[in-house]
């Protein structure tokens, strides 16, 4: 079935707006995860309602935890009894289901069966499910090392060291982290490759919420070592974050555009990847400002940047956007591990962008951009939320931009594509 396509709205002026966004898919997930092996219920307070959260919520509803999404501002999870069960899991294309729920299931008394979409199929998970043996747990994955796969949890799980090539996902280490508690022994976690692990940020955020909890965690001074103890993981009532990295195309159009736009409520400190773009954005010429009122990001020449974004791997696809109607050359390295996220995000960006116009190359590790006059063409997302920001960030500058699946953006944003239409109509829609 072929979506309908959106025709990205144009500018006919700066854009200049406030602009609130939904709260963190990655924070959401994670006190999903921890709430469902706590000692008691936690409360989640402005959480994220969208597709990634739903699949998490019912992954682990499945294993045995009680999930309560009534309301949209609060959240309950009273953990799992993680006794006999026999389940299936659909992880859709959430990395962070994934990853999380299986050291979770290996917990269980029973059989869990993980699938998710055909791109999610192609998602690197071998390295977790090789680590979970390891830790004394039972998976048949048919030697393939990817979904679809099971999990034969005994009620509980050995635990101890597991070296791990992790170079491909930082998924892959809090993954073990989060479950890693409830272990008899706890679990370590070294990294081997010579690479290394992407995202660090999220790392730090899986750990900070451990903490939080009342988990020991240690973290050794290279950032290829973690060690969490074993013990109960304590209840949370906690408020989630306005997610960061939802902000970036807004915030991007307020730099190609020469507006100005501000986002409420940012934080001042932040492990979201998101929490770079205020730098990230003055490298492209914006003149960006955080005080009480939150951050605002203005406009003005957009220049070329060389940026390494190992860290910050999911502002890629907006920031090469930005990169393409610049008026000089950008370099964007440090991501080959983007070649399996949802898509091959390198490959896509480079099609896309290129049927737009640009002079894309692909490099071994991300993308040179060298901007050229940019016509309005198709933009295929190949089901990717953050492609789809892309392409509305360029459509604000470049009439005819259409959008395949816009619809995608409900993987963390659901309202996505009527908030920037409500944006761009009050910068002027030009035709």
């Amino acid at each position: 079935m072929t979506s309908a396509i959106w025709e990205a709205p144009y500018a006919s002026s700066p854009v200049i707006a406030d602009v609130r966004v939904p709260a963190s898919k990655s924070m959401t997930n994670r006190a999903l995860a921890l709430g469902s092996i706590a000692t008691a219920p936690s409360t989640l307070r402005r959480p994220l309602r969208s597709r990634d959260t739903e699949l998490m919520a019912a992954a682990l509803r499945a294993i045995g935890a009680a999930v309560d999404t009534t309301a949209d501002d609060a959240w309950i999870v009273t953990p799992a009894t993680l006794g006999a069960t026999a389940a299936a899991v659909d992880v859709g294309n959430a990395g962070t289901v994934l990853r999380f729920a299986p050291p979770i299931a290996a917990l269980t008394a029973g059989t869990v069966a993980f699938d998710g979409d055909e791109a999610a199929r192609r998602r690197p998970v071998g390295e977790l499910l090789t680590a979970l043996r390891t830790l004394g747990a039972e998976i048949d994955d048919a030697g393939e090392g990817r979904l679809p796969f099971t999990v034969t949890g005994r009620g509980t799980l050995p635990g101890g060291e597991v070296a791990i090539d992790a170079s491909s996902s930082s998924q892959l280490v809090s993954g073990l982290l989060v479950a890693g508690a409830r272990y008899d022994q706890g679990v370590t976690v070294q990294h081997t490759a010579a690479r290394a692990v992407p995202n660090q940020p999220h790392i730090a955020m899986t750990v900070a919420m451990l903490r939080d909890r009342g988990v020991t965690v240690e973290v050794g001074e290279s950032a290829t070592r973690w060690r969490v103890s074993p013990g109960p993981i304590g209840p949370a009532d906690e408020a989630i974050e306005p997610d960061l990295s939802s902000a970036a195309p807004f915030l991007a159009a307020a730099v190609v555009t020469g507006g100005r736009v501000r986002v409420p409520d940012w934080p001042r400190t932040s492990t979201q990847p998101g929490a770079l773009l205020p730098k990230l954005l003055e490298r492209f010429g914006a003149t960006v400002a955080v005080d009480d009122d939150g951050l605002t990001v203005t406009g003005g020449r957009v220049t070329g940047a060389d940026l390494d974004l190992r860290d910050a791997g999911e502002l890629t696809p907006v920031l090469a956007a930005v990169a393409a109607v610049a008026d000089g050359p950008s370099t964007l390295t440090g991501i080959d591990y983007l070649r399996g996220h949802e898509t091959d995000r390198l490959a896509a960006l480079s099609r896309e962008l290129g049927r737009l116009g640009a002079d894309v190359a692909e490099l071994a590790d991300g993308l040179t951009i060298r901007p050229k006059p940019l016509r309005g063409a198709r933009f295929a997302t190949y089901d990717d939320h953050r492609l789809a920001m892309a392409a509305a960030v360029i459509g604000l500058v470049v009439p005819g931009v259409l959008v395949e699946n816009v619809e995608t953006t409900a993987k963390t944003f659901p309202a996505f594509a009527a908030q920037w239409s409500a944006m761009a109509a009050g910068a002027g829609v030009g035709s």
